[in-house]
């Protein structure tokens, strides 16, 4: 059984797994909206990621008997003033994440629930990734700087990011 504080603080990680997805979807959407195509399409590749970090959340409490409670999301943002502004917002929004995390983790050990302390190891591992993910799009952004040409290279190379299954066949419940 998954204890009540871990569960409403889990319930709580779906919330902003969600909205990251949502966030990330809004993203895309502007980056449409400027002919940025190869971006809107790393954009939607991490929403479907983010909605497999919620799933993951979902079927943790789940599994162990808990209560899974939905909670309301927030309108993202919709513009940026760049291309690179919107990855900035992205990489603000993963440290966000990162801490969240940190924070279930700490919890975890508090309450010696070790079930929630190897499931959320997966998630410390994840946001090293996610962080370096975005961090190295917006270095690759500060070097092309306002260059058409450039910022059409990045995106052209951003665009061939696919979408993996949003959880392993062996976690989907």
């Amino acid at each position: 059984m998954i204890g009540k504080r871990m569960q409403d603080v889990m319930n709580e990680q779906i919330k902003h797994e969600t909205f990251s997805a949502y966030l990330y979807f809004s993203m895309a959407a502007y980056f449409h909206s400027k002919s940025l195509d190869g971006m809107a399409q790393w954009m939607k590749a991490q929403a479907q990621e983010e909605f497999g970090h919620a799933l993951r959340f979902f079927n943790h409490i789940n599994d162990r008997g808990g209560l899974i409670e939905l909670q309301a999301l927030d309108k993202p943002q919709t513009e940026w003033e760049s291309p690179i502004a919107a990855f900035k917002a992205a990489l603000e929004h993963e440290v966000f994440i990162t801490g969240k995390i940190n924070d279930l983790a700490k919890l975890a050990d508090e309450e010696n629930d070790r079930a929630a302390g190897i499931m959320l190891q997966w998630f410390v591992t994840e946001q090293v990734e996610e962080e370096d993910s975005v961090s190295t799009v917006i270095d690759m952004l500060e070097l092309v700087g306002d260059s058409g040409h450039g910022i059409l290279m990045a995106d052209r190379e951003l665009g061939q990011r696919i979408a993996g299954p949003i959880l392993p066949p062996e976690e989907e419940a």
